[in-house]
């Protein structure tokens, strides 16, 4: 990828596939007719709303999210399986890798995900190439750890209003996420081709965060990629849905941009935050406990 300076042997000091990589167990075995498994010990996520869950319901005001919906099910192959949360709401690339990215690396995990790029891509001026060059030096520092890093794209912004028009800078950033993550040799989420994410009904009333039912798919997909069995199916189709007239449409998009939009914007402008001030939900990589 052009301007990003990076080669395998520089991500983990040995093979980049993050076969022997780790320390975790591995279950299965091709003599049995499939490829082996992972069981992993510690899970230590990083990143914004996303990663921190938002707008998933959660205990005690908290959110849930696919991060930890992943930890549940990881928690019940390994009995010692440790899990922290460190992603913060509005966090953008610079200060996830500041702030959370030396933090991952010290609890000395087997397994991080790392998600970012989503707050930075929204502000004026953006500069998705720059911001690849960000990441991919933080992967490298993820993955010279020895874990098992899971990156991801970003969902299609085509049916966005507004954000539409960034569609290309948003693609350009992606395309730069999945040459990190080839040449790291990371886990790769792709949400740009979840069908399932681009119906509304996966996605709260701010539709800038997914609702429980988005962040179970994302959850499913997620183990899919780490090839762990759940009972979720991320591919499921959406039941059918009434035909909405276009000019009600119009009316709710208006109504969103109003409501969620111009002020999401007026607070980056602002040089503000949703996260000002918050802390990680899971700071600490202890004993899972749901």
């Amino acid at each position: 990828m052009a301007g990003i300076d990076a080669t395998k042997s520089d991500a983990t000091g040995s093979d980049a596939t993050g076969s022997d990589a780790t320390g975790s167990d591995a279950t299965g075995s091709a003599a049995a007719g499939g490829p082996a498994r992972r069981v992993y010990r510690g899970f230590v996520a990083v990143g914004d709303s996303f990663t921190e869950g938002l707008n998933d319901p959660g205990e005690n005001g908290a959110f849930r999210g696919w991060a930890d919906r992943v930890a549940d099910r990881l928690a019940e192959l390994e009995p010692d399986f440790r899990y922290a949360n460190l992603a913060v709401r509005g966090k953008l690339i610079e200060q996830i890798v500041r702030d959370q990215v030396p933090v991952a690396v010290a609890m000395k995990p087997d397994l991080i995900s790392f998600c970012a790029g989503g707050n930075d891509l929204l502000r004026p001026g953006a500069d998705p190439d720059r911001m690849a060059k960000q990441v991919a030096a933080a992967v490298r520092k993820l993955r010279g750890t020895g874990a098992d890093v899971i990156m991801f794209t970003g969902v299609d912004v085509r049916d966005t209003p507004i954000m539409r028009r960034l569609r290309g800078r948003f693609a350009v950033f992606y395309l730069h996420l999945r040459s990190i993550a080839d040449i790291y040799g990371c886990h790769l989420v792709d949400l740009w081709s979840m069908q399932g994410l681009r119906d509304w009904r996966a996605w709260s009333e701010d539709r800038l965060h997914l609702n429980a039912e988005g962040h179970r798919r994302v959850a499913a997909r997620v183990l899919d990629v780490l090839g762990v069995e759940c009972e979720d199916d991320w591919r499921a189709p959406w039941p059918p849905r009434e035909a909405v007239d276009p000019r009600v449409k119009r009316r709710e998009d208006l109504r969103w941009a109003r409501e969620h939009l111009a002020p999401w914007i007026g607070r980056r402008l602002r040089g503000r935050s949703s996260g000002d001030g918050l802390t990680p939900k899971r700071p600490l990589l202890d004993p899972y406990k749901p």
